[in-house]
């Protein structure tokens, strides 16, 4: 990815990096590459699925954990006081992560898998898990505020450990049992949510924020922003093109195997992702917030964690379970349409007014590709 120096003024694509360019190629490519080595390569997907950290494979946390640290080290933590009092964009994510998403995804389940309990249940729990990891990778390729991508991002984390059972029981028992409908259960506990969020984000985040401590300290701003970070920023791709292997040779043969259920999964997913960013983005621009505050809005809204939701669904229902490819399907869509809308997030700029130099990104001037 990368690295944040200034580009000439011009088409968004000619201010991009080759790598940042053809993103969605290296994307789609990762993708077909997991998907074909989980149909070809047998027994593969059971040797990834081994050795497991919270109920997700270790390659898939060990390339999670690779792709957030660089983007967690760009973001200047002396700024995010700035963020935290800024209620205009706390207020609307908290609104729109733990009452619209899950309330949303609810009923786009019933509405177009009214027939399917397996997969219409696997759905609500993906609205319910909030993302965490990969929002921060799309959030940085979009130009959004990384400050305030961090502040938000460890909110949900809060929120997903306090409130995420207690939504499960909501929106599976309660909820359908109020309307007549058809109900289910989730069994999963604070800890097994707090553990999945402490590796996945408290990790990077302390590795990124001691990175920048340290390296500023050592060596000062100028030279951590302009030498260190242009070398391990391109980690970032790396890792998330690796998970993305990783994560689709897993469930290669079960997406492969039943492409109509994957495609009845898909039409949901799609209308969310589709509802929830343009939504997101409308509320930004509504309450006032800049572009790059009202872009990591969006994302932060749209994405969800499906590392927790495949985690939940297969500690819950089992591996081979309708409601555990549910939460496979949830990335297979997610992936591609979250950078096409990086490119849509880049467009919207000339709709927003020009960020305040305390309110705007802490990263290079507009125009410049920044992962």
């Amino acid at each position: 990815m990368s690295t944040g120096t200034p580009a000439p003024a011009g088409p968004v694509a000619g201010r991009l990096s080759f790598l940042d360019r053809f993103l969605a190629v290296w994307i789609l490519v990762a993708m077909a590459a997991g998907l074909g080595l989980g149909r070809l390569v047998p027994g593969l997907g059971d040797a990834l699925a081994k050795v497991t950290v919270t109920g997700v494979s270790l390659p898939i946390a060990l390339g999670l954990l690779v792709m957030m640290y660089p983007v967690l080290a760009k973001v200047r933590y002396d700024r995010l006081g700035t963020v935290t009092r800024d209620r205009r964009l706390l207020v609307p994510s908290l609104v729109l992560n733990w009452i619209v998403g899950p309330a949303l995804m609810f009923a786009l389940a019933w509405m177009f898998l009214p027939d399917l309990p397996e997969y219409r249940t696997g759905l609500i729990i993906v609205g319910l898990a909030r993302c965490i990891a990969m929002v921060v990778i799309w959030n940085d390729l979009a130009c959004g505020d990384r400050e305030a991508a961090a502040v938000l991002v460890a909110l949900n984390s809060v929120f997903q450990v306090l409130a995420f059972s207690l939504l499960g029981w909501f929106y599976l028992s309660v909820l359908p049992g109020l309307l007549g409908l058809e109900q289910a259960a989730l069994d999963v506990s604070v800890w097994e949510i707090a553990r999945s969020v402490l590796i996945f984000l408290g990790i990077p985040l302390l590795a990124g924020f001691l990175t920048r401590r340290l390296g500023e300290k050592a060596k000062g701003r100028v030279w951590y922003e302009t030498k260190l970070i242009p070398r391990i920023g391109p980690f970032a791709l790396y890792g998330l093109l690796f998970t993305i292997v990783v994560l689709f040779a897993l469930q290669g043969d079960a997406i492969t195997s039943k492409p109509l259920d994957v495609v009845r999964i898909a039409l949901p997913l799609l209308v969310y992702f589709a509802v929830m960013w343009a939504g997101s983005m409308a509320v930004g621009r509504a309450v006032g917030l800049d572009h790059p505050k009202a872009t990591t809005l969006a994302f932060t809204a749209a994405g969800n964690n499906f590392e927790l939701a495949i985690a939940v669904a297969v500690a819950t229902f089992g591996a081979t379970s309708g409601q555990a490819l549910a939460g496979v399907v949830g990335p297979l869509i997610e992936v591609p349409v979250l950078i096409g809308l990086v490119y849509v997030a880049l467009a919207a700029r000339r709709f927003f007014p020009r960020p305040t130099p305390t309110a705007g990104p802490a990263a290079a001037p507009e125009g410049s590709a920044r992962v």
